[in-house]
């Protein structure tokens, strides 16, 4: 006989079986996952945790030794790496636990294993809290970042335009825009495709100081090859003596006319796909900003005509790599441009992007990868 519920009283959650719970506890560890894409996962995981504390292992010493002796030295220098990238109240701890775990599985009769896993489950708390405090200001970081990039392509008479942007980290360093210096004349288009040297934060604030210094100069109506050598001078006054450089396209396009007027300061050259099948190369320029301050730089025009596709891109495109390290090289991206179909924008894009995900699959890749697509009707 059923009980009829009580007006007012919200009735009890039923209660899980031991199988229920179990499935309910896996559900929440692995968000939903499959087997395979938490293995995949984990091995791109361990493929940047390797390549992370690699960099600190002396492999030309290393190969120097008998083969018999290689395997503990490169645990040791992997030892070492691991131990240096934390704090020395921590390294202590971690010394600590090794040391009674150790005199736990010589001696028997020596009980600290408890003791160890508490101090390792201690230190794993500590690192996960730097990671999560970390990550959640990287988030704020790359929230900021996406106002500084255009969320939708501006219109274009005659045009249109698409773009795609995955970051190697939170941040990036690449930097994509298109838009117009004066909104209301739309005389005049900018379209500009940028890769900061180096990484993550770094390289993000950098590309935040491009950005605001392009908008700056680019809204006072300066000429294509002025507006370059502004910025060059700029990059150059906090380059690091050259080290912190920028490759960079940038160029102006009339839609009137339908010319193009471009500078390539050292970048990867965008391609230019006629509608008949032919490719050209934009490649007029010189250095990349912010390695000489006297640096000229030539500018060079070209027409776009209905059913040519001009692609911009980041290195990280043709250097992007699957899991057996083989990269997507300049074959396979002149490849896919000469079978573009006569599509638009957004699907140029689509396309091309595709065509990179297939040959790199779930590999976790070591630069940005950034494409804009600028497609004449």
């Amino acid at each position: 006989m059923s009980v009829p519920p009580i007006p007012g009283v919200s009735p009890s959650p039923p209660r899980l079986h031991g199988m229920d719970r179990l499935r309910q506890f896996w559900q929440r560890v692995s968000e939903g996952r499959q087997i395979d894409d938490l293995w995949t996962q984990f091995v791109a995981d361990a493929r940047s945790s390797y390549g992370f504390y690699d960099r600190d292992v002396d492999w030309e010493e290393i190969h120097k030794l008998p083969r018999w002796r290689r395997p503990l030295h490169v645990a040791r220098q992997f030892f070492w790496a691991l131990l240096l990238k934390m704090s020395p109240a921590r390294r202590v701890l971690l010394l600590i636990a090794f040391v009674m775990l150790a005199l736990s599985v010589i001696n028997s009769e020596t009980r600290f294993e408890v003791v160890a896993v508490m101090l390792f489950v201690l230190l794993l708390s500590l690192e996960l809290a730097d990671k999560v405090t970390m990550k959640r200001d990287l988030e704020i970081a790359r929230e900021i970042q996406t106002w500084l990039v255009p969320s939708q392509p501006p219109e274009v008479a005659g045009a249109n335009i698409a773009f795609a942007t995955r970051p190697q980290n939170s941040v990036a360093g690449d930097y994509y825009d298109a838009f117009y210096p004066n909104p209301e004349e739309r005389e005049r288009l900018m379209v500009v495709i940028a890769d900061v040297a180096g990484k993550s934060v770094p390289a993000a604030l950098l590309m935040a100081t491009l950005q605001a210094s392009l908008r700056t100069i680019a809204g006072e109506n300066a000429a294509l090859a002025d507006l370059v050598a502004r910025l060059n001078r700029y990059a150059c006054a906090h380059s690091l003596n050259g080290l912190r450089f920028t490759t960079a396209v940038l160029s102006e396009y009339n839609p009137a006319s339908r010319r193009l007027t471009y500078v390539n300061a050292g970048h990867n050259a965008p391609i230019l796909r006629r509608a008949n099948g032919t490719l050209e190369m934009l490649e007029v320029g010189g250095l990349p900003l912010g390695i000489r301050s006297d640096v000229r730089y030539e500018t060079a025009s070209l027409e776009l005509r209905p059913g040519d596709a001009l692609i911009f891109f980041t290195d990280g495109v043709v250097e992007a790599f699957n899991e057996s390290g083989e990269e997507f090289g300049n074959e396979r991206w002149l490849s896919a441009i000469r079978n573009l179909p006569d599509w638009d924008a957004q699907q140029t894009l689509q396309f091309l992007m595709k065509r990179v995900d297939e040959f790199a699959g779930a590999t976790r890749q070591s630069d940005d990868i950034t494409c804009l697509v600028f497609r004449s009707r």
